[in-house]
């Protein structure tokens, strides 16, 4: 099982060795592979190689999708802005012994941009945010930084009123 390592936040790449690979992403890996930022290139890559551990396949194939789509109109932009591969491609570590319920992308706080866009549009980019188009037109902000792993600061039961 091979790793990606980038230097920025320590992103190990994608555990998984499901190794699948549709004719149709063969084909359109050749385009896209040239326009890439050498940022993201890699991760791309192995991402495109093989569905991640506890990643649904339908998940990982509209992931393949948003991640062109993304690197071809906001990739230069994304590097210019700080932007890490942990930051659009990240997958939250997987336990040693997960639960057989547990969603691998059921953490927004340690899930990347391209896991979130499901099919929709990014409008803007900054160095920390993305602002993200839903179907009904409604803007979402993706925080690139201190995302909540449980909720707004101050939703604690231990901060008393």
């Amino acid at each position: 099982m091979a790793r990606v390592t980038t230097a920025e936040r320590g992103f190990e790449g994608f555990e998984g060795d499901r190794g699948r690979r549709s004719a149709d992403n063969e084909r359109a890996s050749g385009a896209a592979e040239q326009t890439l930022p050498d940022r993201f290139c890699r991760t791309f890559e192995d991402l495109e190689s093989r569905c991640p551990d506890l990643v649904p396949n339908d998940r990982w194939q509209q992931a393949i999708q948003d991640s062109r789509c993304f690197l071809a109109q906001w990739g230069s932009q994304a590097e210019a802005r700080g932007w890490t591969a942990g930051d659009l491609f990240g997958l939250g570590p997987l336990p040693d012994r997960p639960h057989p319920s547990y969603r691998r992308l059921s953490r927004y706080d340690e899930t990347g941009l391209i896991w979130l866009l499901q099919g929709r549009r990014v409008l803007a980019l900054t160095e920390s945010d993305a602002a993200v188009e839903s179907p009904t037109g409604a803007v979402t902000v993706y925080r690139r930084h201190n995302k909540p792993a449980l909720g707004p600061l101050g939703d604690s039961l231990d901060d008393p009123p």
